[in-house]
């Protein structure tokens, strides 16, 4: 589901079932992640299938990248693997107007 950046936020904060999951290069990711972030790069083809198997389909998972589009696609195939719930941060990074951390090395 594609949600506004205020909405992605609000469910968020609320969500104690919640995985924020960061589908950007390892470039992109080292510039800087929404605090509490998980990195699975989606250009990884088959490996990005294999991470994403080994997530726990029960949680919710809150997708973001730069723009939004791998974003939605993330949660495409999410959906597909049988993630009930996933919300696409419309917009990305680019658009991110809430905190930022650096992520631990």
């Amino acid at each position: 589901m594609n949600i506004s950046q205020q909405e992605w936020w609000e469910k968020l904060q609320e969500d104690s079932n919640a995985v924020i999951l960061d589908v950007r290069t390892a470039d992109e990711w080292h510039r800087g992640i929404i605090p509490g972030a998980v990195n699975i790069d989606i250009y990884k083809g088959q490996g990005f299938i294999y991470s994403l198997e080994e997530l726990d389909k029960t949680k919710n998972y809150y997708v973001y990248c730069a723009a939004g589009a791998r974003s939605g696609q993330a949660c495409n195939i999410m959906n597909q693997l049988g993630f009930a719930t996933t919300y696409n941060l419309m917009g990305g990074m680019n658009n991110w107007s809430g905190p930022v951390a650096m992520p631990e090395e």
